[in-house]
């Protein structure tokens, strides 16, 4: 965190990979800390400017292949965020902004796309497009069961040095169902990455807190917002539709 104690969010291309309403994320983040009086600004760093490399978080969302592609490139471009986004900062990276911190993507047409290659993962397209609710079981500690919508036409490949963010319950998730009910996203030391859309820390606050958590390095009290708790109840009861696309 910064001197001043203010948590800074770094909301990284919005204007490229904001197809999904995953900038809500960056708004959750902030408004759960300033809910516990920890300051909290949002930077909204889109494609004309220098990136900034010193946040305690940063967010990327979803977005289409032509905007997946530009992103890739755009990292590519700035080693000194990618050295922030997997050293100095916690991160959080849903569905395309999962893939391109991969190693790399590869379209539908075969052309292959090197990704940033924080994440020891590679993406390929499935046959068939992922869409629906989601479920599943997160493997951080006090975050319990994740739900959020899924939209998405890659089967991402998980490393030996990557570790699955959750096992998939119900839906696609990461598309490997050979293995178990599969799993869903990535898990390391300072990336969170996921399919979830919804946004994800607006249906999962816990891994919202877990975020801050590790960027501010306090135990965070909890926050008594029953309308929340009650949204929550609603999703995980609701009965899981998932359908797959051409």
């Amino acid at each position: 965190m910064a001197d001043d104690s203010t948590i800074t969010i770094g909301l990284l291309l919005p204007d490229v990979l904001g197809t999904y309403s995953d900038a809500g994320n960056a708004t959750v983040l902030a408004q759960r800390a300033r809910w516990r009086d920890i300051p909290a600004h949002v930077l909204h760093c889109d494609a004309t400017r220098p990136p900034p490399t010193s946040c305690d978080i940063y967010v990327l969302g979803g977005g289409e292949d032509t905007a997946q592609q530009f992103a890739s490139q755009w990292l590519r471009r700035h080693p000194a965020l990618c050295r922030a986004l997997e050293g100095s900062a916690m991160t959080l990276a849903v569905c395309a902004g999962l893939q391109i911190l991969g190693r790399a993507t590869t379209d539908e047409h075969g052309t292959i796309c090197p990704g940033a290659e924080l994440l020891d993962l590679t993406t390929r397209p499935r046959r068939r497009r992922a869409i629906g609710e989601i479920t599943t079981r997160c493997h951080l500690p006090g975050v319990g069961l994740l739900c959020g919508f899924e939209n998405h036409r890659g089967a991402t490949t998980l490393g030996p040095e990557a570790s699955p963010l959750g096992q998939v319950i119900s839906g696609v998730g990461n598309g490997d169902h050979r293995i178990g009910h599969g799993t869903e996203g990535v898990l390391c030391q300072r990336i969170i990455g996921t399919y979830l859309h919804g946004p994800v820390l607006a249906r999962n606050p816990a891994l919202a807190d877990y975020l801050l958590s590790r960027a501010t390095g306090r135990t965070l009290p909890p926050l008594d917002l029953p309308d929340q708790a009650e949204q929550r109840r609603h999703y995980l009861k609701a009965r899981p539709r998932w359908r797959s696309r051409r």
